[in-house]
């Protein structure tokens, strides 16, 4: 490990903050981004926090078996948006409930989603490396 390098945990930890910090700003209005590029883009960046959350809590899984765990869990938190019990209808009623959860299902939520998590195993440094990440 370089003087540069993060362990991978810490830089894990840090995508997480760093993801989730420029998909709230996808849904800002102040930007002036059309509601779709927003909406779609918010997607795909929750899917990259899932992959990078996945990849946080078991650093030693394989980047192709992180994504299939983020997919499946995405796929899930999506679905579940068909099931309404007035307790989780209230929470899917706050902001954060949205955010976390979101309030209404649509495939295209879906597809943003795998795209994220493709695009987060693609680049993952993991990947490239043929040693036991770190779990530090």
């Amino acid at each position: 490990m370089t003087a540069f390098q993060l362990p991978r945990r810490a830089a894990l930890a840090f995508a997480v903050i760093f993801v989730i910090a420029i998909g709230l700003t996808t849904r800002l209005l102040s930007i002036g981004w059309s509601p779709i590029v927003a909406k779609y883009l918010g997607s795909l960046l929750w899917g990259v926090m899932v992959y990078c959350l996945v990849a946080w809590l078991r650093p030693a899984l394989r980047p192709t078996a992180v994504a299939l765990v983020a997919s499946c869990v995405a796929v899930l938190v999506e679905f579940s948006q068909l099931w309404h019990q007035s307790w989780l209808d209230d929470f899917r009623a706050t902001r954060l409930g949205v955010l976390l959860l979101g309030r209404f299902f649509a495939w295209a939520d879906i597809a943003a989603y795998l795209v994220g998590i493709a695009a987060a195993a693609g680049i993952d440094p993991f990947r490239l490396k043929a040693a036991r990440p770190d779990t530090g």
